[in-house]
Parts: C-alpha cells; structure tokens; sequence
C-alpha cells in the first residue's frame, strides 16, 4: 500500500455521501429537546481550551436515555481535515419532562491539525451538540445545534503550547 491517506477509506472523510449507520444511529422510545448551547470564550487564544453547555430535555412520556454527541468543524484549515469530528459524548439518562444542564470541555489537542507535526491553527470553527451527527437523516426527529467561535493568535506546534 502506497497511498496512506484516508480519503474515500472512512466516513470522517466521505465527502458528502452519509454513512449507512453513522456514530449515534438507533432508536428512543421518548423524544429529547436541546436547547442553550453556550460556547466559552467565543473567542479564544491558539492554545486555550473551551468551555461548552447545553441543557437537554426529556419532552416525552418515558423516561431514557440520551447519547449527547459534540462534534467540530474546521472552517478553514492549510491541510485536509474531516468534515467533522468527535471530540465528546456522555450517555446521560433524563427521567420523563425533566431537563438536565451538561458541560463538556474541548481541549486545544482536539482542534490540531497534522501538518507534518501536530499543529494548531487559527481561524473559524463550528461546535454541533445533539443526539446524532449533524446533517443525519433519520426516522425519528432529532436536533442538531450549532454555534461558531473563533480561535486568535498565529499558527503553532501543538508541543509549544
């Protein structure tokens, strides 16, 4: 084997086609509802890490259990990335009409980029929170939100910071 790069060889890196049973796929027997997706800072230096929360609720008449997925995308990146990747997921159980308020943390290693070394880059990113992938097509409704920050600072390696 010659050529080591992943294009075409996994989902993170299909393109536009979906994969036939994406990260998250199955069924719940009750609905859940997002909502409040806050990013901290909306604007952070190169090196720093973020702060994320977000309030899920059990809309419906079971009690269960959700799989809350965060998931990043690089705006703009100098390399080849994913169209998006998994940087946290916690399975949390919500009884019936009750809401709970999750906090997760995306470290700057989560953000770099392989260029030769790892490295972090400037620039725009988007954070996904919900129940699936974003863009999922599925059965059951499932919501997907969104919310950009920016990374300030120049270029660096990951092991300088």
């Amino acid at each position: 084997m010659e050529n080591y790069t992943m294009e075409g060889r996994t989902y993170r890196y299909y393109g536009q086609e979906a994969p036939l049973y994406p990260f998250g796929y199955g069924l719940s027997y009750t609905t859940f509802q997002y909502r409040d997706l806050v990013l901290s800072p909306p604007a952070l230096p190169v090196c720093a890490n973020l702060s994320v929360s977000v309030v899920l609720e059990n809309t419906g008449q079971r009690d269960g259990e959700e799989v809350v997925q965060l998931y990043l995308r690089w705006e703009q990146s100098s390399v080849p990335v994913p169209r998006w990747q998994l940087v946290a997921f916690r399975r949390v159980a919500v009884p019936a009409g009750w809401e709970t308020k999750l906090s997760f943390q995306v470290v700057a290693e989560q953000r770099a980029v392989w260029a030769q070394d790892w490295r972090l880059e400037p620039g725009t990113f988007t954070l996904f929170a919900g129940g699936q992938q974003p863009g999922q097509q599925m059965r059951v409704p499932s919501e997907v939100l969104s919310a950009q920050f920016t990374v300030t600072g120049a270029a660096r390696p990951l092991r300088g910071c």
